[in-house]
């Protein structure tokens, strides 16, 4: 028999013709989507009625609050210390709960170590709803099925957080080197040989560094839970705002702030020491790098010890809760909007999207130039970089809600508010974000042009940003993704959309209603997520 031929080789400039041709599709469609997003985003501003005659309207408003705020009151400073030890505790064990679950989750979700695909979707659908999940409805769901104090907003806060820290997680457990891995499997090691020296080692550092993170995070979400019960700096704030208490609002909002700050620089540099800990020099020999983290090591574990002592989670409840959970699952079904019809919960659930997009956008425009002036590459100097910096510090550690309230109690304009509080703080995100990845790129490109004589913004629009771009579209959406839900969570305080029902819902225990109108908040999030991995994809190109 003839033997089949062949093809022919594609020539070499046919497939340089091809590959430019993907590359110029991928650059259109992204394009398009960014135009889309664009597009929505101004739409939700209209939506919101982002009027400068309502602005104008509420400077009366606002000196008359302004007038009851001050002077602030730090009345009973011995309680204030121990709400603010209380709500450390209660987030410290929250944290820890979901680094322990956190680790079967991203075993499971990883691609290298899943024992099976099923578990493999598992752990990745785990993660996914854990995000997508407000942590709000989490807790007034638990407070029906375990007894009043911490426990309810440290399983909230944990079982939230399983979301971020196992994605990460397990995104890092995927990225390890798997020599060590294997040479443990071919001396004959067990799987948890393996995972315990060959993987563990490798991610703890980016591990610890994204609980770390999540600390942060969670410390200012407590304010939110506290409307809802939870114990701490979060509850006396809802109860002063409830009895119009501005005084002492504002000072449980003040100290607040400032733990968040203060927190957020500890985190950063623990971070810093822990990354960087595994590089030794003569300066700093493995001596003292091993005795740093023997001493990080016992600090950790005093201080988790001490916020479990402090909290004093009632873990017995766990022995009475498999009675309740049974009808607590039955409650969320037959799935229904309520009250509401199926238009007005599209409309509604519109409104809090309109929230995400307008915020979004209102700090895409503004990290754009802060994140730009606080990279090490782009700043006109040191001092300059620093203070840039220091500012997106101290907007990333303000809580979102904090913002919501003064905003919304000022102007009374409620989603616009919420719209500017979400802006504002998703510029400290983004702006940290834009500058980490601006001082990632490739200086060479950067050299080459200063070397022919470009000026600064040539430079850093031919070069610099042209590179950062790819990263900076990523955290975008991954902003988008995070207002969607915090805008869901600041219906609390008045801005409006589904989260409003939910929460009206919840209180009511209609849990079928919560859950109706959670899934749709779900979908929201997938699609965005969705949509976040495919210009991953086009962008890898």
């Amino acid at each position: 028999m003839t033997a089949l031929a062949a093809p022919p080789a594609q020539p070499k400039t046919s497939r340089a013709r091809d590959g430019a041709g993907s590359r110029r599709a991928a650059s259109l469609t992204i394009a398009g989507v960014l135009g889309a997003f664009v597009l929505a985003a101004l739409l939700a501003f209209t939506t919101l009625d982002f009027s400068s005659v309502g602005f104008q309207k509420s400077i009366t408003s606002a000196q008359r609050f302004f007038a009851r705020m001050v002077p602030l009151d730090f009345s009973e400073p011995g309680e204030l210390l121990w709400l603010t030890v209380l709500t450390l505790a209660i987030v410290i064990c929250g944290t820890v709960v979901a680094a322990i679950i956190s680790v079967p989750v991203a075993y499971w979700a990883a691609r290298n170590t899943s024992p099976h695909p099923t578990l493999q979707w598992i752990g990745r659908a785990i993660t996914v709803l854990a995000r997508a999940f407000p942590e709000l409805i989490l807790i007034i769901i638990l407070a029906t099925m375990f007894s009043l104090g911490s426990l309810p907003g440290i399983l909230a806060i944990g079982l939230h957080s399983v979301g971020m820290v196992g994605k990460l997680f397990a995104d890092a457990i995927e990225q390890i080197d798997e020599g060590p891995r294997i040479a443990i499997r071919a001396a004959g090691g067990t799987k948890m040989q393996e995972f315990a020296s060959g993987i563990l080692p490798q991610v703890a550092p980016s591990w610890i560094a994204t609980i770390l993170h999540r600390n942060d995070i969670n410390l200012r979400a407590s304010a939110i839970l506290g409307y809802v019960g939870m114990p701490g700096l979060g509850y006396e704030l809802s109860a002063s705002i409830q009895r119009l208490d501005y005084k002492r609002a504002m000072a449980v909002a003040l100290i607040l702030l400032l733990l968040c700050v203060a927190m957020e620089i500890i985190s950063v540099a623990i971070r810093r020491m822990i990354l960087g800990g595994g590089h030794t020099t003569p300066e700093t020999p493995t001596r003292w790098v091993r005795a740093r983290g023997a001493v990080l090591g016992w600090t950790a574990l005093a201080v988790i010890a001490a916020s479990a002592f402090i909290a004093q989670p009632a873990w017995g409840d766990f022995l009475n809760v498999w009675a309740v959970l049974p009808g607590r699952l039955s409650n969320l079904l037959p799935l229904t909007t309520g009250e509401y019809t199926w238009s007005q919960a599209l409309a509604m659930l519109w409104d809090t999207v309109a929230i995400a997009l307008a915020g979004t956008l209102i700090g895409v425009v503004f990290s754009s130039i802060v994140g730009s002036l606080a990279a090490r590459n782009v700043a006109l100097n040191s001092s300059a970089r620093t203070g840039a910096r220091l500012f997106l510090l101290t907007i990333r550690g303000i809580p979102e809600l904090i913002l919501a309230i003064v905003l919304i109690l000022v102007t009374g304009l409620g989603g616009s508010a919420a719209a500017l509080a979400l802006g504002i703080g998703t510029v400290g995100l983004l702006g940290k974000l834009l500058a980490d990845s601006i001082e990632e790129v490739d200086p060479g490109p950067e050299r080459a042009l200063k070397a022919v004589g470009a000026s600064r913004p040539q430079v850093y629009f031919s070069s610099t940003l042209p590179q950062a771009s790819p990263a900076f579209i990523g955290h975008i959406f991954y902003a988008l993704d995070s207002n969607v839900r915090a805008a869901t969570v600041l219906a609390v305080v008045g801005a409006g959309g589904v989260g409003q029902a939910m929460f009206n819902a919840a209180q009511l225990s209609k849990y079928n209603v919560v859950a109706t109108f959670t899934l749709l908040v779900i979908g929201v999030v997938l699609s965005i997520e969705g949509l976040a991995v495919f210009l991953r994809k086009l962008l890898a190109k």
